[in-house]
């Protein structure tokens, strides 16, 4: 019998695999944008949450900043601290107690300097917040 709660992780690639090819550009994108920012970033993704998450350490909601999670029509690119990074733009949605979030649905968003600032902001507070 198979433990449904066990904890199992994928590549980058394999997360690809299960997205449909109209947005698997876009993950691959918004992956290249915090790489971009962030080179040595832990980048860890979950199979069954079906998330690609980064951050300054292995530990999700203390130590990572952002995740990519595909859906059927766009990619959210999630911060786990977004009520507190700067949102000029007004691009973050969501009402839980930490958690934010920003609809991507092409490339040409995905590489926007907004979302690379948000991605800049979140990577930089974590930082702060851990040191």
């Amino acid at each position: 019998m198979t433990n449904q709660n066990s904890t199992e992780y994928c590549t980058f690639d394999e997360l690809l695999d299960s997205v449909d090819l109209e947005l698997s550009p876009i993950c691959t994108a918004l992956r290249n944008a915090i790489f971009s920012l962030h080179q040595d970033c832990v980048e860890i993704i979950w199979k069954n949450q079906r998330i690609a998450s980064y951050g300054v350490g292995p530990k999700k909601m203390s130590e990572h900043y952002a995740y990519i999670a595909p859906h059927k029509q766009h990619v959210n690119l999630g911060f786990y601290h977004g009520t507190s990074v700067p949102d000029p733009d007004g691009l973050l949605a969501g009402t839980g107690k930490r958690l934010r979030h920003v609809k991507i649905r092409s490339i040409t968003e995905a590489s926007s300097t907004p979302i690379k600032k948000l991605i800049a902001e979140a990577i930089a507070q974590r930082k702060y917040a851990l040191a």
